[in-house]
């Protein structure tokens, strides 16, 4: 296994330095909308431009189109996150700082925590009891939010995309050697999305055949992408419900590809949709599952990030889905008939490729 365990409580502290990171936990969302603020106002910009000099409050205030007294309020959260410093009544991007102004993880992540996920998180506990995504009304009357991806409000629409292509696209590269490793004729991309990595399957060989299932939602999307990049003629676009247990998958598929899709499902659906691929493979035929588990990150920030959204997955996404851990998706493919053949860790920003085999 590439990643190692990961340890977040293994800290020697005291009883107050204990204290203080429980306080942390209690005003969290009050620094994360300071700490967004502060960037979205340029302040944090203004900071990184002046280097150790750092600025003065008026100064901050003129960038940002802010009054001294509310440069003051969020330069001094900003503080206390440890994102600035402050020197003879000057402020100074620390080393956490750049790392917020600077680093495009960041933007991804705080755009689609505040625009995707922040309203709907106040009904957490409601989620959790009844296992549906009851905060998802902020957004959209959906059942799930896979039915108004295509119809999102904005920003929320394209900061989920954004988050969601910024993993993914990491990835692509890296892994489509391995996809035609086997030299397939038929691929099935199941959960389709965009249509992306149908795009780039088809680009690469032309003989290959591509069958893309999803909602037809978004396979109005992923027409669309196939017809510009003019591959359409060799796709097959499936529209299904993959949470109806009793919808077959098109058999004799060479491989059958999944990304970043098996986490949008509670376990038992992750039974049915592995039992449907094993019955849809050819002979010698491989399913792939690209995905992103946390106990296989090799370092405790990607982790934290992939265990971190996983109430997202319950408030808003679908109720009962999760990050998992990689045993669940092995475990539920080896009861559905299939066989770990491979992992690959490392891959893209933080993705592992699961490679089973009918067993």
């Amino acid at each position: 296994m590439n990643g190692k365990p990961m340890h977040f409580a293994d800290i020697e502290r005291s009883a107050i330095e204990a204290q203080y990171e429980a306080q942390r936990i209690a005003f969290a969302p009050v620094v994360f909308q300071c700490v967004r603020v502060a960037k979205k106002r340029g302040l944090l910009d203004a900071l990184a431009g002046a280097g150790e000099a750092g600025l003065d409050a008026p100064a901050l205030a003129s960038a940002g189109e802010l009054s001294c007294y509310a440069v003051g309020v969020l330069m001094e959260t900003a503080l206390s996150a440890g994102v600035v410093s402050r020197s003879e009544g000057r402020w100074v991007l620390s080393k956490v700082g750049h790392f917020v102004a600077t680093d495009p993880l960041f933007r991804i992540n705080a755009d689609f925590v505040q625009d995707v996920c922040y309203l709907g998180l106040a009904d957490l506990e409601a989620s959790l009891v009844e296992e549906k995504p009851l905060g998802l009304k902020a957004l959209g009357e959906w059942k799930t939010i896979y039915e108004g991806l295509s119809t999102l409000p904005e920003p929320a629409k394209t900061s989920w995309f954004n988050f969601d292509h910024y993993y993914s696209d990491s990835a692509f590269p890296a892994i489509l050697p391995r996809v035609f490793a086997s030299s397939p004729r038929t691929i099935m991309d199941i959960g389709a999305n965009t249509g992306k990595f149908s795009r780039l399957c088809l680009l690469r060989d032309p003989e290959v055949r591509q069958t893309l299932l999803d909602l037809p939602i978004q396979l109005a999307v992923a027409r669309g992408t196939l017809a510009e990049a003019e591959v359409l003629d060799r796709a097959t676009l499936h529209a299904i419900d993959l949470l109806d247990e009793s919808a077959p998958f098109p058999a004799g598929q060479d491989v059958i590809w999944m990304s970043q899709f098996l986490c949008c499902f509670s376990e038992a659906k992750i039974l049915s949709i592995l039992k449907r691929a094993r019955a849809a493979l050819s002979e010698g035929g491989r399913v792939l599952v690209l995905d992103t588990f946390w106990d296989r990150q090799s370092h405790e920030t990607a982790a934290y990030c992939l265990i971190n959204t996983s109430p997202y997955f319950t408030a808003l996404a679908s109720g009962n889905s999760k990050m998992y851990e990689s045993q669940a998706f092995i475990d539920s493919a080896r009861e559905a008939g299939l066989r770990l053949a491979d992992i690959r860790d490392g891959i893209g920003l933080s993705h592992s490729l699961l490679s089973f085999v009918a067993a």
